[in-house]
């Protein structure tokens, strides 16, 4: 069974096929419309790490494709430690049609996959975080008309939105800016992973140390906290490392006119971006979080018919 653990699982043609059919499903959703792409599916979402967006979009959007979500919190289940991986998803795929699996570690995930016998899906872990991409790139569309020649600055961390985002936008033709100060690069593994990608659409991908240097001229303005879910006892040091890597007025006003702001939630108001920012005419940041519901059933509806 087809697995997506990474944006990287997906060709160039398959991720704008996800991208298009979630443009169509979101239009059928506005209307009134929904499909049974899911009829008599269960989709278990298997979560080590709480969440609001992730839940609710996927809970709602295999309803909404005429499925059944069920949820397993970390208590229930405690993957790893009250039980192994392996058996989990040995056990887990005899009851369920599809896994959606949000972990602590990249290395579970795969492990889940590997002997899972139904597909399983990344719904974060701390290496990628596809579903947050294609919401994404689905915005960018939505909001620019178009994704090729469009510049994207990207400031603050390499983490694991950062790693979807640079394979994202490498299939779209999005030339990524990636300011990050030393030692918060993306994985260098994840940036050679898109470099096929890069040369077929011409994208191009930098890392700079200035912000101001990534946003000027920027069609798109991008930023995510400074200290993920796990990482609060690195809190202080990174709002030390991260100084001067705040998406505010000042910043927004080197990008074009009409650039867009956008953030993947949750936000730490007044460390990554200001209020005046989020809140303000540019920012995408709610449209964005709702377009994690569309494009999840995009995925979700084109993994099954795929399959």
């Amino acid at each position: 069974m087809r697995s997506i653990l990474s944006v990287a699982d997906l060709s160039r043609t398959e991720f704008n096929d996800v991208l298009q059919r979630s443009s169509i499903l979101k239009e059928e959703t506005k209307r009134g419309q929904w499909r049974s792409d899911l009829d008599k599916k269960t989709v278990a979402l298997l979560f080590q790490k709480p969440s609001l967006r992730t839940r609710v979009s996927f809970e709602q959007g295999v309803h909404q494709l005429g499925g059944h979500a069920l949820y397993l919190s970390p208590a229930e289940v405690g993957l790893g430690e009250r039980e192994a991986v392996q058996d989990v998803a040995r056990v887990l795929c005899r009851y369920v049609d599809c896994v959606v699996a949000r972990v602590n570690r990249h290395t579970d995930l795969e492990m889940l996959s590997r002997y899972s016998m139904v597909p399983v899906i990344n719904a974060l872990s701390d290496l990628s975080h596809p579903c947050q991409a294609m919401a994404d790139l689905l915005t960018v569309r939505e909001k620019r008309g178009r994704t090729e020649g469009l510049v994207m600055a990207y400031i603050g961390d390499g983490n694991n939105v950062a790693h979807s985002l640079i394979l994202a936008t490498a299939k779209v033709g999005i030339h990524l800016r990636m300011a990050c100060p030393p030692g918060f690069e993306p994985d260098r593994g994840i940036v050679e992973r898109a470099g096929a990608d890069r040369e077929a659409t011409g994208a191009t991908f930098a890392i700079v140390r200035s912000p101001q240097e990534a946003a000027t001229g920027a069609d798109v303005l991008y930023t995510d906290v400074w200290a993920s879910m796990g990482q609060e006892a690195e809190a202080e040091r990174r709002r030390r490392a991260f100084a001067g890597y705040r998406v505010d007025a000042a910043l927004l006003k080197l990008a074009k006119p009409d650039a867009v702001v956008m953030h993947d939630l949750p936000a730490h108001r007044g460390d990554e971006i200001t209020d005046e920012v989020i809140d303000g005419p540019q920012s995408v940041v709610f449209d964005q979080a709702e377009n994690r519901l569309h494009a999840q059933k995009g995925l979700l509806s084109w993994l099954f018919s795929a399959k």
